[in-house]
């Protein structure tokens, strides 16, 4: 039943405070509040714009792309940019604690990688490490993708189930779909996360396979240029030197007179070894000599053949022929 308040336009106190009208009483607010950031972003300067830009970066716990900047300051896309720009060479590296990088069209103000140290220690965080096999699949997803699977695991030779759920787990790695083969395997590609660990813009900052022989050509040169000077270099010093004739023939005498006191020592040295193998080497037995001289005094020892009982032989026999 419509009471008479009703017909006549008029609401009671207690329907003011209903939901709906705490709704309409918020949109109202935000209605007006937009309206006056509108108004001030028509008359900002761009110091005032940076400023805006650089409060909101700080505040913003995840990177702010352009259309959520100008939907939060109400700002030219223009002004956006360059106060961008102009917080960009702001923070350079180097020029403060923080940096402002550009991740995949995203912007982000973060801490300078060279103090990152002392904040980790303040804030007793541990960084993130990937394993060598993460590392290996990681980037196989990052130059390969869409790449399913069995392709990253005929690259790598391995099984990549468990480091593939891994990349999954830390939102490095996302699934694009489907492939349309026998088995419909599934696609992995790299995730905006990836690019906001590795300070990467997009894709196209990945290094390619020139840049990895040009990075291998700089450290050879690097070392090269640490590496002491070799020994061609001296020579060539001692080529130039006026004095380097007296100094080589000097050089050959000192070594001459050496090998010769060197070569005397040897024979020295045979020398002795001779006459001590002479006074240590035992007495020859007579025994044993065949014409040996027999000793004054000494009983000669009779023959086999010289026996007692031997018959004796008549004279001439030895000259005697058997008769026939």
């Amino acid at each position: 039943m419509t009471t008479e308040a009703e017909r006549n336009g008029e609401v009671p106190p207690d329907a003011a405070e209903s939901p709906l009208a705490d709704d309409q009483e918020l949109k109202q607010s935000a209605q007006t509040e937009l309206s006056m950031l509108a108004e001030a972003a028509r008359f900002a300067t761009p110091e005032r714009a940076m400023a805006i830009v650089e409060a909101l970066l700080f505040a913003a716990e995840r990177p702010l792309d352009l259309p959520a900047l100008q939907d939060a300051t109400q700002l030219e896309e223009q002004v956006t940019k360059d106060a961008l720009e102009a917080l960009r060479q702001k923070h350079a590296p180097g020029a403060g604690g923080t940096v402002l990088v550009e991740l995949g069209g995203r912007w982000q103000l973060r801490t300078d990688p060279e103090l990152a140290p002392y904040v980790r220690r303040m804030l007793q965080v541990k960084s993130m490490r990937l394993t060598r096999a993460a590392l290996e699949t990681l980037a196989i997803v990052a130059y390969r993708q869409p790449v399913t699977r069995p392709e990253m695991e005929d690259l790598r030779g391995v099984d990549c189930g468990a480091v593939t759920k891994a990349l999954l787990e830390r939102k490095l790695v996302r699934i694009l779909g489907k492939k349309d083969e026998p088995g419909r395997p599934l696609l992995y590609g790299t995730t905006r996360e990836f690019l906001e660990l590795f300070n990467l813009r997009d894709l196209t900052q990945l290094p390619t396979l020139r840049e990895f022989q040009e990075l291998s050509e700089e450290s050879r040169k690097i070392v090269e240029e640490e590496a002491p000077p070799p020994p061609v270099a001296g020579l060539t010093e001692l080529a130039q030197d006026p004095q380097a004739a007296e100094k080589l023939a000097q050089h050959t005498a000192e070594s001459d007179a050496a090998l010769s006191q060197l070569e005397d020592a040897m024979d020295d040295a045979e020398e002795r070894a001779k006459a001590a193998a002479q006074v240590l080497a035992p007495p020859p037995d007579p025994a044993s000599t065949p014409n040996a001289t027999p000793a004054p005094n000494s009983t000669p020892t009779p023959n086999a053949t010289s026996s007692s009982n031997a018959t004796p032989r008549s004279e001439g026999s030895a000259d005697r022929e058997p008769e026939e």
